[in-house]
C-alpha cells in the first residue's frame, strides 16, 4: 500500500488544530504519516505541540505526528518544509482550520487506481461560514480534467481537498514562497497547464471560514498576487498557444480592474507596479 504524507501547516490556530489532526487520525484503511509544521506561532501552540529549536521532528501528544517548527515565513514555506521531509509517494494537505470526513484518503487512492493517468485529484467540500453551512457561489464550482482555463479567474482547487503524487513537485516546483497569499492558485496554474486534475464529487472536506485570521482579510486585494502568478507563468513560455491567449486575457482584465481600484484608493504606487508588470509581460510576449 502506498504511503501518504499528510501535511498540516499551522500558525496561531491552537484552538482548531486538534480538530484537524483528529480528522486525519480518523482515516482508516490507508498507510499515512502526519507532518505538522508550526510556522512560528505566538499563541499557546506550545501546549498543543512539543516545542523544538531545530527543524528535526519531535513527538507531540499525537504519537503518529512528526512535528517541525520554523520562524514565521508564511504558508508556502510551511508546506514546502513539510514536503521536503515527506516520505510518502503521495502528498495530501490539510489547512489547520479545516477538517476531513472519514474515508477521504481511501476515496482518493481508489480514484488513482481507477485513473492511473492522473497524478492529482481533489474532492468536493462542504463550506461552513461563522458556524453555518453555506452554498459556494457559482464562480467557486469545481471541475475535473484539463481545467487550466477554469483555474484562471480564481482558485477552484482547495489545498485541503488535494492529494497529489510527489513527482509533480519535481516537474513544476514547490509553492512560491515570495507570494504572501494565492500561493495555492499559483501552484494549481502550473500543474493544470500540464496535467489533468481529477475531481471526486463526494464532499470529504469541511472547509471553515469567516474567522478573523483568514488570509483574504489580511490581503483584501488578492488579485494583486494572482496578477503576479499570471505574469510569471506567461513569462516561462510553458503554455500552449490557447492557454497563453486565455491567461493573457485574464491578466489584462485583472490588471485593469486592480489598477482602477488602486487609483481610486489613492494607491498610485501599487497601480504603477502592476502597470509595469503587465507592460513587461506584454513586451516579452
Amino acid at each position: 500500500m502506498s504511503l501518504i504524507s499528510v501535511i498540516i501547516p499551522t500558525y496561531n490556530r491552537s484552538a482548531v488544530l486538534p480538530r484537524a489532526i483528529n480528522s486525519v487520525l480518523a482515516q482508516k484503511g490507508t498507510e499515512f504519516e502526519l507532518i505538522i509544521v508550526d510556522d512560528g506561532s505566538t499563541d499557546d501552540m506550545q501546549k498543543i505541540l512539543v516545542p523544538s529549536t531545530t527543524h528535526h521532528d519531535s513527538r507531540g501528544p499525537w504519537p503518529m505526528a512528526r512535528i517541525f517548527h520554523q520562524e514565521n515565513r508564511g504558508p508556502s514555506a510551511a508546506r514546502n518544509l513539510g514536503i521536503k521531509h515527506a516520505k510518502g509517494e503521495w502528498i495530501a494537505f490539510l489547512d489547520s482550520d479545516d477538517e476531513w470526513k472519514p474515508g477521504k484518503l481511501t476515496a482518493q487512492l481508489k480514484f488513482f487506481e481507477k485513473n492511473p493517468d492522473y497524478l492529482i485529484c481533489q474532492t468536493e467540500e462542504i463550506w461552513i461560514r461563522n458556524g453555518q453551512r453555506v452554498n459556494p457561489m457559482k464562480k467557486h464550482k469545481k471541475f475535473g480534467g484539463w481545467i487550466f482555463e477554469k483555474c484562471l479567474p480564481l482558485c477552484v482547487v482547495s489545498p485541503s481537498a488535494v492529494m497529489m503524487h510527489r513527482k509533480l513537485f519535481d516537474a513544476v516546483g514547490l509553492f512560491d514562497e515570495s507570494l504572501p497569499a494565492c500561493e495555492d492558485y499559483d501552484l494549481w496554474l502550473r500543474i493544470a497547464s500540464r496535467y489533468p486534475i481529477g475531481l471526486i464529487e463526494t464532499p470529504y472536506i469541511f472547509k471553515y471560514g469567516g474567522h478573523a485570521d483568514q488570509r483574504s482579510r489580511e490581503f483584501p486585494a488578492m488579485d494583486r498576487f494572482r496578477i503576479q502568478s499570471l505574469a510569471k507563468i506567461l513569462s516561462q513560455n510553458i503554455l500552449t498557444p490557447e492557454q497563453t491567449t486565455a491567461a493573457r486575457k485574464t491578466l489584462d482584465e485583472k490588471a485593469r480592474i486592480y489598477i482602477e481600484g488602486a487609483l481610486k484608493r489613492g494607491k498610485e504606487k501599487e497601480a504603477d507596479e502592476v502597470q509595469k508588470l503587465v507592460e513587461r509581460e506584454t513586451a516579452n510576449g
